[in-house]
């Protein structure tokens, strides 16, 4: 009643034996099936705990036999190791047509659905959730979602344009450098692979002569996204080199771009499509890398090539 699903034709199973709930997703014939989990249901024609490897196989592939067989959609919750994966035998996700990971920081309210598997569809794709007291609800507009509804330019703050598949999201790249006091300098990030932060760094000191190299360096994506593609080396980079300088990077800037080792940069895929949601957004400008081939530096478009990472700062950052 709390999250208003409470709907016709909903019927609840209490049961852990597999049989049983076979007999009873036959005699209701669903729609929709929601077997809540897969590692606690256990078959009597099989020895063995829940759990088991051989109990999940076996209600994992008889679920699925009864899915074809009729025409009840079954979604069955599973668990996941500490690395992520799905708990349980390999050949579960051979067995289902979809696999669907709900990821999300454990105090954020913040989900995302990432599909690993799809058999009949894309798996370039991401859905955008927020839990709230009514449960868990689409966010329709996830690029506003994410940004901080104050435009005041701040130092150690940029924009980017990820793409999560084939969705464009607006992000919030957040770096903060600080002389280190004692010892080695820290590096520390949540969001984003810390090896990649580390050779940002080593480029800034060696081709823009920034000295990071003697600060500590703490990066963040806000939002709890995490960003694992190149396009947003650009703006890490610049994130850090306007916390190192105290200028802040120009308004209405977004920054999209891989920076290579000798400090060149590279255009982000899909140029034209982050460009799109940038305007959309209210954002007058892309600085990214100058794409293969091309020869206009696309600023009637918005678009701003940099050739290389200290160009960048000078086009990103404010004087």
């Amino acid at each position: 009643e709390r999250i208003g699903a409470v709907v016709d034709g909903l019927q609840l199973a209490a049961t852990t034996d597999l049989e049983t709930a076979l007999a009873s997703i036959e005699a209701a014939a669903p729609a929709l099936a929601v077997v809540d989990s897969v590692q606690t249901l256990t078959s009597g024609e099989l020895s063995g705990p829940a759990g088991s490897v051989g109990q999940v196989r076996e209600v994992a592939a008889r679920l699925a036999e009864a899915a074809k067989a009729g025409s009840t959609c079954v979604a069955l919750v599973g668990h996941v190791t500490k690395e992520g994966t799905v708990a349980g035998p390999r050949t579960l996700e051979h067995l289902v047509d979809a696999v669907i990971y709900l990821e999300g920081e454990r105090l954020g309210t913040t989900r995302l659905l990432r599909a690993a598997k799809n058999r009949y569809g894309s798996t370039d794709e991401v859905g955008v959730l927020e839990m709230r007291g009514e449960g868990l609800t689409e966010v329709r507009d996830a690029s506003r979602f994410f940004l901080e509804s104050d435009e005041t330019p701040t130092a150690g703050t940029a924009i980017t344009i990820a793409l999560e598949g084939t969705r464009p999201l607006a992000v919030e790249i957040q770096a903060l450098s600080a002389p280190a006091g004692y010892g080695s300098p820290r590096r520390a990030t949540t969001g984003i692979d810390v090896n990649r932060v580390l050779m940002l760094v080593a480029v800034l000191a060696r081709h823009a002569g920034l000295n990071l190299t003697a600060h500590d360096v703490y990066v963040n994506v806000a939002g709890g996204l995490r960003i694992d593609e190149p396009a947003a080396d650009l703006a890490i980079a610049m994130a850090l080199a306007s916390s190192f300088r105290e200028r802040p990077v120009r308004r209405a800037t977004v920054l999209a771009g891989e920076v290579a080792l000798s400090g060149r940069l590279r255009s982000a895929a899909r140029a034209e499509r982050r460009l799109v949601e940038a305007s959309r957004l209210g954002f007058e400008r892309l600085i990214s890398g100058r794409a293969r081939g091309a020869s206009s530096d696309g600023h009637a478009s918005g678009l701003v090539v940099a050739g290389d990472i200290r160009e960048a700062i000078g086009l990103a950052l404010e004087d």
